[in-house]
């Protein structure tokens, strides 16, 4: 059954560190606009306090959070244990993007490893905190990181990185503009 907490409690920390996967989620307004749901991997989320998380977002096909986020800010996080013991973990919230240009970048871009092809930082107030028993969920193990898109950033380079962004992440599917495109 859900369980709804008032932060990210100590232990709900802990079962966040414990994962090496979790996913995004994001909507425009428009009711015929696309919902988005992106796994996100790598060593790119870091929890700021128990009502606030941020990730790392790196550069993608997309920036369709980006663009939702632009709109209405709405996004949910959501960890799946695939190991014992089962337990799902969504964070409700509203969440804004963070370019290089911003003045909290330095300080947040600092908690993090440098990453080739990072594109921003997401940053979520968490409004609401539930879980649930993920006991449909399968097991799964753990055999490391792809390192496909790092790779990809690095033979690209800073300056192809940011050609592609140019080329890709300025609007969203639905024609959202995203903050990179400002």
């Amino acid at each position: 059954m859900a369980k709804v907490f008032d932060c990210i409690t100590p232990q709900l920390q802990d079962f966040i560190a414990a994962q090496k996967l979790f996913f995004v989620a994001s909507a425009p307004l428009s009711p015929d606009g696309h919902v988005n749901l992106s796994p996100k991997g790598l060593d790119c989320l870091r929890l700021l306090s128990p009502h606030q998380v941020a990730y790392l977002d790196l550069t993608g096909s997309g920036n369709e959070t980006s663009a939702h986020l632009e709109e209405n800010g709405r996004i949910t996080l959501m960890f799946c244990a695939f190991e014992e013991p089962a337990c799902i973990l969504r964070l409700y919230g509203r969440g804004k993007t963070i370019l290089p240009n911003s003045p909290d970048w330095n300080s947040l871009y600092s908690l993090f490893p440098p990453i080739p092809g990072t594109r921003q930082i997401i940053v979520i107030d968490v409004e609401r905190v539930q879980t649930s028993c993920g006991f449909g969920v399968p097991l799964y193990e753990y055999q490391g990181q792809r390192q496909t898109l790092v790779t990809w950033a690095e033979k690209k380079g800073e300056e192809g990185v940011k050609e592609y962004q140019q080329q890709k992440n300025l609007v969203s599917i639905d024609g959202l503009a995203t903050p990179l495109s400002q």
